[in-house]
């Protein structure tokens, strides 16, 4: 969830006084984050796309205005998380496949998408698939919990984001932050408990 922050002010400053290469810049530099947080809140590679292109355009239009009340990547993450509730939801009304992934996978530069899940060549095929499945149940058990709780989730334990960040994205207080990791935490323990009987 860190960026350099001087660069990106460098950068929307550049954008303000017209040059269009400067928000390509800004593209480049958050785009890879934008992805690994909308498609572990959707669990959908074309979802996660498809939101952070349409993150980048609202940006686009609206980045003139950008007063630098907050950091740049906080302001276009919250935009990111918003823009992935609207789509979580709008996938549920019909009826799409809901999924959460913990291995969200990343750009390397222009290259193809390469999953952030390393296997462990010592690893027998039995134990790989035995850890597959404890992903998939650990992601169909997040994907069940309510939306915040489920955000709170994947912005720490998958971004690693701080608390502070969590509240700027999210839009609530460093206390609420707190309590509802908690209540995550507990809620996931509990339907993992229920999967297991």
């Amino acid at each position: 969830m860190r960026s350099d922050k001087t660069t990106d002010s460098k950068l929307i400053e550049r954008f303000k006084n017209g040059d269009e290469s400067a928000f390509l810049a800004l593209v480049e530099a958050h785009a890879s984050k934008a992805y690994q947080i909308a498609f572990g809140l959707l669990g959908d590679s074309m979802d996660a796309e498809e939101v952070v292109q349409d993150a980048f355009l609202r940006v686009h239009a609206k980045l003139r205005d950008f007063r630098g009340d907050s950091s740049f990547s906080t302001w276009f993450h919250r935009i990111v998380v918003n823009l992935s509730r609207n789509k979580y939801h709008w996938n549920r009304r019909r009826g799409a496949e809901e999924k959460v992934s913990l291995s969200a996978p990343v750009r390397n530069g222009d290259a193809a998408m390469a999953d952030m899940d390393i296997a462990d060549s010592q690893l027998s095929p039995e134990r790989l698939f035995e850890r597959r499945e404890t992903v998939e149940t650990l992601a169909n058990a997040i994907d069940k919990l309510p939306e915040g709780l489920r955000e709170a989730l994947v912005l720490r334990h998958v971004q690693d984001a701080s608390y502070a960040e969590m509240a700027e994205i999210l839009g609530i207080e460093l206390g609420t932050v707190k309590s509802r990791l908690a209540r995550a935490r507990e809620a996931l323990k509990m339907k993992l408990s229920e999967i297991a009987q």
